[in-house]
């Protein structure tokens, strides 16, 4: 057996074992209707969603662990219904799903995810309480056109705060998995691809990395071409009137 062949490889086990990763869920539900159910972890692959992982509910909990060679974003599934974004990182997740509250914590990007998940679901609720406000205060006897300009001006200083969180938190993450898949989720909130303010502001100031992650890129490249057809349909309007 040639010795100087094996050296090279024995030297190189120690590398190869640091680039795999090794990560564990532990997840409580007290939501009945999940208990004997599988849950799976499932993550988008070449415009697929492929199974990788899986464990069932027994008394209110399941486990999982697995090995992964990067960190990647990940959702928690029961059967086809979305429950929840999970990132596979290093160290032990604890998730928590009830009635009332839904996270996982235990490590650093999960914590991030669902801290930034719960301050902007308060913004959210203070924004549609604002309309009930109004309510209350003009059948108190106030005002209305007063109370509808102090609402407007509420309802756009919190709308400011939330689009300034959710710029910050993506930049704060553009060079990890976060940044990227919360700029998807945003994305998504839309009816279809467009560039909208808020979009423009987080690309300015991109990184190449973050421009050049796959799902980025392709959103971009679909809102850039639907912006073209708006511009163009728009300006067959404006012609047609002109003609008139």
């Amino acid at each position: 057996m040639n010795v100087n062949k094996i050296l090279p490889i024995l030297l190189l086990l120690p590398f190869i074992a640091s680039c795999t990763h090794t990560y564990k869920i532990e997840g409580t539900s007290s939501v009945n209707s999940l208990d004997g159910k599988k849950l799976y972890l499932k993550t988008v692959q070449d415009g697929e969603l492929l199974k990788i992982d899986s464990a069932e509910v027994i008394h209110g909990l399941f486990s999982m662990k697995g090995k992964m060679d990067s960190v990647q974003m990940v959702t928690l599934y029961m059967d086809d219904e979305s429950i929840m974004p999970i990132v596979l990182e290093r160290g032990k997740v604890t998730v928590t799903i009830s009635n009332m509250e839904i996270k996982a914590e235990g490590t650093p990007l999960n914590t991030a995810l669902y801290e930034f998940i719960r301050k902007k679901n308060e913004l959210e609720v203070s924004i549609e309480e604002l309309e009930q406000k109004e309510t209350r205060m003009v059948m108190d006897g106030a005002d209305y056109e007063e109370i509808h300009r102090q609402m407007v001006s509420e309802g756009d200083s919190l709308v400011n705060e939330m689009n300034k969180y959710v710029k910050k938190f993506i930049s704060d993450n553009y060079e990890n998995v976060l940044g990227p898949n919360v700029f998807i989720m945003l994305c998504n909130s839309l009816p279809y691809p467009v560039m909208t303010p808020q979009i423009d502001d987080i690309i300015k100031d991109a990184p190449y990395s973050f421009k050049d992650n796959k799902m980025v890129k392709e959103y971009l490249k679909k809102a850039k071409e639907n912006m073209k057809l708006i511009e163009e349909h728009q300006r067959m309007e404006q012609n047609s009137l002109m003609k008139k």
